[in-house]
């Protein structure tokens, strides 16, 4: 429970110091196509830290490995969609637009679980 509080935490502050730096540090220096797809990365993270805190609270709760399994698949959609988009924005190397489903896959399936867990134990 503790953990997803403090990587939701985590990641709500870092989605804001990289939509900043987004804002105000990248804006003429990459093209306006890639500080779109920054955006798309930073709202991506935030939305999803917001579901960690979410699964770090029902955790404490009721103690569910299917939740638990949850947060791990959104913190790893974090990584592998938000971190993929960041990391293109910069670099332009458009082979990582290939990692990038991944991580919404592990969003939609961090979902899907958060479902099953609620309606099995909530």
């Amino acid at each position: 429970m503790k953990l997803f509080i403090i990587l939701g935490a985590i990641n709500a502050f870092v989605a804001v110091a990289l939509g900043a730096f987004g804002a105000h540090g990248l804006e003429g220096k990459i093209s306006d196509k890639y500080l779109a797809v920054w955006q798309t990365g930073v709202h991506y993270q935030m939305f999803h830290a917001i579901g960690l805190l979410i699964i770090g609270v029902l955790l404490g709760r009721v103690s569910s490995p299917i939740m638990n399994w949850s947060g791990w698949l959104m913190f790893a959609g974090i990584i592998l969609f938000s971190g993929s988009l960041y990391v293109l924005s910069v670099s332009g190397i458009k082979v990582l637009g290939a990692i990038t489903p991944l991580g919404g896959v592990a969003f939609l399936a961090a979902w899907v679980l958060l479902v099953v867990a609620t309606v099995k134990y909530l």
